[in-house]
Formats: C-alpha cells, structure tokens, sequence
C-alpha cells in the first residue's frame, strides 16, 4: 500500500451517532513516511467520556502566507490497515463504525452497566464482546453468582432503573464456552442493545400493500386449483393447453368461467386452512403480549397456497414463547385439514353427494403415507368431494411448514426447544432431503426454492434465550416432526399396494 504524502485537511471535530466527539488532526509526509517537523496525526478517543480532547489554546495553526493546502474532499480519507500509512495515522476502527453503521451502546453507558448493574452478588464480569449481527452490541462475559432466572429478571428491573426505555438486555448461552455451569445448565452471558436496534420496525405502507396483493394471487391461485380439479369437464382445447407441452396457442380463457362458481368450495377449503393457521399463531400469541406482522401469503398452483410468511414484530420473552407461538399455527391449520378431509371422505361415498364429486388422479393421494386414498377409490381417476382436496392441500402446506429449517415453523420450534445448533443439523438435513426429492415428491424443489430465498435464516434470539421449554414441549415437537416426515415421503408403487393407497395399475 502507498504512504500518505499529504493531508487535506485540518483539525476537525465532528459527533457519531452515539453521540461520541471524533477528532483528527492531520499532517504532511515526505515519501518515505516520516512527518514533517511540528506536525502530528492522531484520533483522539478516550472510551469512559463522550467529549474528545481538543487543540490546546495557541497551538500551531497553518500559514495563511504559505502555499495553499491541498482541495478538501468531502469523502473521508482513504485508510490502509497495514503499511507505513497505517502507523502514522492511527484509527480507533470501532468509532468508526459507530460513524458508517447502526447505533452502538454508548462506551458511557457501558462502564456505567458495568459499575451499577452487575457485581459480585448477581454476574461478575470478567470480559467484553461484540454482540448483534453487526457487532452494534456488547456482550458481558463472566461468572453467574446465583439463580440465572432470578439474576436475569433482577437486571432486567435494575437495568430500567438505570437506563430508563433505552436498552434490551438479552441472556444467551456464552459463545464457545468449554463447560457446564457449575450450578447446572449452559454458562450464560448477557448482551445488550439499543432498543432501536434490536426490536422490529413498525408495518409500513408498502408492506400493506405487498400483503394485499399477495392475498389477491392467492385467492386466484385457489380459485386455478378448484377449475383444474375439474378436469374431466373441461373443454378439450383446454385441457389440451394445459397438459400438451407442445401446445402453444392459448384457448379462450372466457371458456373456464362457467366453471369459476363450481371452483369455489374448493377454494373456500384451501383459504380457510391457511386463515386458520394464522389464526392458531395471533390465539397462541395475544396471551404473551407478542406482535405479530400481517401474514403474506404465497400463491401455488399446486397447492392453492404455499402458506403464509408471518414475523414476529416483539422480541420474544423466552424460548417457551417460540415455540407455543410456532405450533399453535401448523397444529390449527392440521386440525381442520384432517377435519375437511375426513368428512370429504364421506361424502364421497355417499350417492346424494354424487353432483358435487370431482374426479383427480388416484396417483396424487400416492403422495404420503397418513393421507392417502383408500384402495376402494383406487382407478384410473377417484371420484371424490372438494373437501378431501382442500383437507389434503391443507395437511401437505402445513407439513411443509413444520418441516425444521429457517424461519419456518418448524424451524422456529426446533431452535426454541432445542437450540440453534440443533437447528443447524436438522436444516442441513431438510435441505438434503428436499434436494433428492424424498421429501414432498415434485413439491421438493419448488418448496426449497422458496425456503432458500424467503426462509432460510434462523429466528433472532429471545430475552432469556436459555431457559429450558420442558419435556413434554420437546415430546411433542418431535412427534410432529415424525408425522411430517410420514406426510410428506412419497410412496413406492409396492408399499402403496401393500398399504392400500392410491393407485397401482397392473399391464
């Protein structure tokens, strides 16, 4: 890297965001990168006050009489990490980022946290990190003196005392940490950050709008749904447009309407599934005083819909909040899949039904295990009601949603019951399942796409992100996720027959 050869301005103060004084003064270098007598470089900073140290009165200004200074430019100066220019201009790199990035705890407010809030009878500090995605917190390292849930709710308070609405104070597990607490348990450390940072924005506008427009391609995907299910009726330049790859003038589209009013049913059954998976998640959530976004739903042609993406506009409480809130959605939306797929069953079969039915493909229910079309229904098309449709969208969306990766679902209620690192190992594993088609058939690669692009990152921390949910809470998770791998791994023509599922034709 090249040495400074000059330097462009003068002695300036300026103030970051935090609030904390940045002073430069400049020099000259010859090309060797000595300085010039009488001038120095330095950035001043002094990490327990908020003022900078200034030019002392009478200090040696420039010259109006000699050669005018280089032209100012309004980008700060470039800045090389090694090298000659790095020894003469020394950079105080984490005030600098307080300039360029979010809002920083206050270096203040940190030595007054550590001298009023923790201490020998509560945590003992013992060090200092960054904490955040961005480092834009500070994350206390140290030895705990007591009950971590007692200590943390007692900081808590003391920490409102101190500092009044200003900061969140987060519990987490310690980074790296080479054993158990001796009391039982993981060590704990405690990060903290500005409530600005770390808490969710408010819906905008925009956002709104999204969500609206999405609803509307929702609806009309559910609607598309309820028309191709009635294939066997529609006209043949139709059915040709849709099914013959070679097809490349489209029918006349005003052909499907008379079908639209026979559609809806169907498309009743698919929204008022993912209605009522939303639901599940604002009942489970309004008891605990979290917030929750609008939902944004995802139109899919296969399924009428793909789900909806949900995020949580509070900071968690706890890790029991994660996961009650991330159940409560899939579960109700479960409950009345099974319940419009059970009595479509029996509509089926039943002969005063018979104007309603509609005929699909007996392969389609060969798409898992637990809802799959008795043998009976089993020919080259199975004469059923909309509701066996709509439950069966509705029980394969929400498998896909608790399948444990990302932000999905299932993916929030692993890392609350089991950790982020656990998360870690089962997404690796969704994703390679995906990837070979094993889980979900032909549904596979679409779903990992949209999981890869909206859903792949995990789900911010709690404020105790360390307490423990229970048993019975990790029992029943892992007893969903086994009735979602039984949902969506396809079944082989030989077990279908064995089990009496779908279609198995003999030529």
């Amino acid at each position: 890297m090249g040495t400074l050869t000059s330097c462009s301005f003068s002695t300036a103060t300026f103030r970051s965001p935090a609030g904390v004084l940045v002073g430069f003064r400049c020099f000259s270098t010859n090309g060797n990168g000595d300085k010039n007598e009488g001038e120095e470089s330095s950035l001043v900073k002094d990490s327990n006050s908020k003022t900078a140290t200034m030019p002392e009165e009478g200090e040696e200004e420039l010259d109006s009489d000699k050669d005018p200074p280089a032209p100012v430019s309004s980008r700060p100066p470039s800045i090389s990490p090694i090298g000659p220019g790095y020894n003469n201009f020394q950079v105080d790199s984490f005030k600098l980022m307080e300039l360029l990035g979010p809002e920083k705890v206050d270096p203040a407010d940190v030595k007054l946290i550590k001298d009023k809030l923790f201490g020998y009878s509560t945590f003992w500090v013992t060090k200092e990190e960054p904490f955040g995605d961005l480092g834009e917190g500070i994350l206390f390292l140290g030895n705990l003196r007591g009950k971590r849930e007692e200590i943390f709710a007692k900081l808590q308070s003391q920490l409102t005392e101190i500092m009044g609405d200003k900061y969140n104070l987060f519990m987490v597990e310690e980074p790296n940490s080479d054993g158990l607490d001796p009391r039982g348990g993981p060590r704990v450390s405690f990060g903290m950050l500005r409530k600005e940072v770390s808490e969710p924005g408010p819906t905008t506008l925009w956002q709104y709008v999204i969500a609206f427009l999405l609803f509307l391609l929702t609806i009309g995907s559910s609607v598309e749904l309820g028309i191709a299910s009635q294939i066997n009726r529609l006209p043949p330049d139709v059915v040709k447009y849709f099914t013959d790859p070679d097809a490349i003038e489209p029918p006349d589209m005003g052909l499907l309407f008379p079908f639209v009013e026979s559609a809806l049913p169907l498309a009743y059954g698919v929204l008022g599934v993912q209605l009522f998976h939303e639901v599940g998640h604002f009942l489970a959530a309004f008891p605990k005083k979290v917030k929750l976004s609008i939902p944004y739903f995802i139109p899919n042609i296969t399924l009428g819909s793909f789900g909806a993406i949900t995020q949580f506009k509070s900071i968690l409480p706890d890790r029991r909040t994660k996961v009650d809130i991330s159940l409560a959605g899939p579960f109700a939306g479960a409950a009345l899949s099974c319940a419009m797929f059970s009595v479509g069953l029996l509509l089926s079969s039943n002969p005063d039904a018979a104007g309603d039915l509609v005929q699909v493909p007996s392969m389609l229910f060969q798409a898992g295990v637990l809802h799959g079309v008795p043998e009976s229904n089993a020919c080259c098309h199975s004469s059923i009601h909309p509701l066996v449709i709509a439950g069966w969208c509705g029980l394969t969306t929400s498998a896909f949603n608790m399948l444990p990766v990302g932000c999905l679902d299932g993916g929030r209620a692993v890392q609350g019951a089991f950790g982020k690192g656990a998360l870690s190992g089962f997404g690796l594993t969704t994703y390679t399942l995906l990837g070979l088609g094993v889980l979900g058939g032909p549904l596979s690669l679409p779903w990992g796409l949209y999981v890869l692009i909206c859903q792949r990152s995990p789900e911010k921390p709690c404020l105790n992100d360390v307490t423990e949910v229970g048993t019975w809470r990790k029992t029943v998770l892992t007893v969903a996720i086994f009735l979602v791998v039984l949902t969506l791994i396809p079944v082989w023509d030989e077990l279908a027959e064995e089990l009496g599922i779908g279609l198995v034709t003999t030529f």
